[in-house]
C-alpha cells in the first residue's frame, strides 16, 4: 500500500505553501505528499472542486491520474464497480513488481470479494461487538487512568496507537504482549519510500518486515486449523477454517493481513488523535462537548468526517467511459478524494468546520460507498465513543501544547506525533 515510489521525487513541482490558484490547473498534483504532511492541500482540492472536479494529472510520481474531488462524483464511482474495478491497486501508486503484495479482498471484484469478505466480516458484526465493548472499556480506562496529569506526553503513543493495537491484538487473537508488531507491520505496509528513508531503514528492510508478519501470522494459521469457533471470534480462526479462504497463496494471506491490520489500525488511530486536534482548534465546540457529552456519537461521525483518516482509494477504469462529462479509457486511473468529498458544500454546510452536532455527519465517505464500504466501520465507531466517553468523564481538556506531526503519506492522513497535557475536572 505504499504511496510513493521515491523520496527525492519530482512532485517537487513544490505545490507546499504556495498560492493554489497561482499555479495553472494543469499543473496541480495533488498526490504530492508533502501537501498532506503540511496540512497545505485544502485549498487545492476546493479549485479542483470549483473548476475542475474530475482533473486530469498528466504527470506525477505515479503517472498519470483522475483526481474526482466532488461528493456526488465518488457516490457515481463508488455505485458502478463494473466501470471502476479496484482489482489493480487501490492507492494511487501501482505495485512494486518486485514484491507482489496484494491487498486482499478489497482489491477484488464479484463474487470473489463477496466471499472473502464474508468469512471476516462476522468479527465485526455487532454481536461480537457487543462481547468486545465491555473490554474496549476495560482498556480505556486502563490507559486514561495512567496518563500523567500535569505533565506533557505524546497523545499519539500513549492513548491513539496503545487503545488500536490492543484491539488489533484481540480481533486476530495475537500475543498481547507482542503487540506493538502490529503498529510496525502497519507503518511498513503504508509506508512511502519517503517515510521509510527518513526513518533509516531500506526498503529491504520494510519488506523483511512484512515477511516476518507473514512467518508469524502462518503460525498462528497452523495453530487454528479445524478449530471449533468460541464465543468471542478472531479473523485467523476464520480465515483458516473458512472454504473461500482456507487455499489462500502466501502473499494473498499477507495481503489480506495488511488490508485488516491497516483498517484496524490506522484508520481508528488517526481519528482518535484528529478528533484532539478538532477540538482544541475548535474552543467553542469543546465547550460545547462539556455541557452535553449526549453529543458523543455525533460528534464521533463529524471527527471521521473532519480526518478522513484515509484519504483516498484508487480504481482502474474497466472500459471507455464518462464521467461527469469527462472521458474516461479503459485501464486509467481513477483516485477517489475522500478528503476532498468530507469537504464539499454542496453536501455539508460550512465544511471546513468542526461541528459535533452536524446534521448530517454521517453521510461521510470516509468509511467509503457500496460493496467495499468499511467493514470495521461499527468497531472504529464503538472504540472513539468509548474513548471519549471515558476521557470526558475524567478531563475537562486534554491540551494540545505543540505543533501536530503530520505523516508524508497522501493514502494515511495521519499523525506521528501529538504533544498534549490532560488537566482533570
Amino acid at each position: 500500500m505504499s504511496d510513493s515510489p521515491d523520496a527525492n521525487s519530482a512532485s517537487a513541482k513544490r505545490q507546499a505553501g504556495l498560492d493554489p490558484y497561482s499555479i495553472a490547473l494543469d499543473d496541480i498534483d495533488v498526490s504530492d505528499s508533502e501537501l498532506f504532511e503540511t496540512d497545505t492541500l485544502w485549498g487545492y482540492f476546493e479549485r479542483l472542486r470549483n473548476e475542475d472536479p474530475i482533473h486530469y494529472c498528466k504527470e506525477s510520481d505515479f503517472g498519470a491520474f483522475w483526481s474526482v474531488t466532488r461528493y456526488e462524483d465518488i457516490v457515481y464511482v463508488e455505485k458502478h464497480p463494473e466501470l471502476f474495478s479496484s482489482a489493480r491497486s487501490i492507492v494511487v501508486g501501482d505495485p512494486d513488481p518486485d514484491f507482489p503484495l496484494e491487498s486482499g479482498f478489497i482489491t477484488m471484484d464479484g463474487a470473489q470479494h463477496i466471499s472473502h469478505r464474508k468469512v471476516v466480516q462476522p468479527v465485526a458484526s455487532p454481536r461480537n461487538l457487543a462481547v468486545l465493548e465491555p473490554l474496549i472499556r476495560e482498556r480505556v480506562k486502563e490507559i486514561l487512568d495512567a496518563l500523567p496529569v500535569g505533565e506533557t506526553f505524546d497523545w499519539v503513543d500513549r492513548v491513539s496507537i496503545e487503545l488500536t493495537t490492543g484491539m488489533l491484538a484481540t480481533l486476530f487473537d495475537f500475543p498481547y504482549e507482542q503487540r506493538r508488531k502490529l503498529t510496525f507491520w502497519s507503518d511498513m505496509a503504508t509506508a512511502s519510500p519517503a517515510q521509510v528513508g527518513a526513518s533509516g531503514t531500506t526498503e529491504e528492510e520494510r519488506q523483511a518486515a512484512l515477511m516476518e508478519c507473514l512467518e508469524m501470522f502462518t503460525e498462528l494459521w497452523k495453530e487454528r486449523e479445524n478449530q471449533p469457533p468460541t464465543e468471542r471470534l478472531d479473523f485467523i480462526t476464520a480465515l483458516a477454517n473458512a472454504e473461500a479462504t482456507s487455499g489462500l497463496e502466501p502473499m494473498e494471506y499477507l495481503g489480506t493481513l495488511v488490508l485488516l491490520i491497516v483498517g484496524g489500525n490506522d484508520t481508528t488511530r488517526n481519528s482518535i488523535t484528529g478528533g484532539v486536534v478538532a477540538l482544541n482548534e475548535n474552543s467553542g465546540e469543546y465547550q460545547k462537548l462539556r455541557d452535553n457529552p449526549d453529543l458523543i456519537p455525533n460528534m464521533v461521525s463529524e471527527i471521521i468526517r473532519w480526518q478522513t483518516p484515509l484519504a483516498h482509494m484508487r480504481r482502474t477504469a474497466t472500459q471507455d467511459t464518462e464521467l461527469a462529462g469527462k472521458s474516461v479509457k479503459k485501464g486509467d486511473k481513477v483516485v477517489m478524494w475522500y478528503v476532498s468529498a468530507n469537504r464539499d458544500d454542496a453536501t455539508f454546510e460550512r465544511p471546513n468546520e468542526f461541528l459535533i452536532d452536524r446534521a448530517n455527519a454521517r453521510q461521510h465517505l470516509s468509511f467509503g460507498l457500496g460493496v467495499h464500504f468499511c467493514m470495521g466501520s461499527r468497531l472504529a465507531e464503538m472504540q472513539l465513543r468509548v474513548l471519549w466517553e471515558e476521557t470526558m468523564a475524567r478531563f475537562r481538556d486534554v491540551e494540545v501544547v505543540g505543533e501536530p506531526l503530520r505523516v508524508r503519506s497522501n493514502f494515511v492522513k495521519g499523525y506521528a506525533e501529538l504533544p498534549v497535557r490532560v488537566h482533570p475536572w
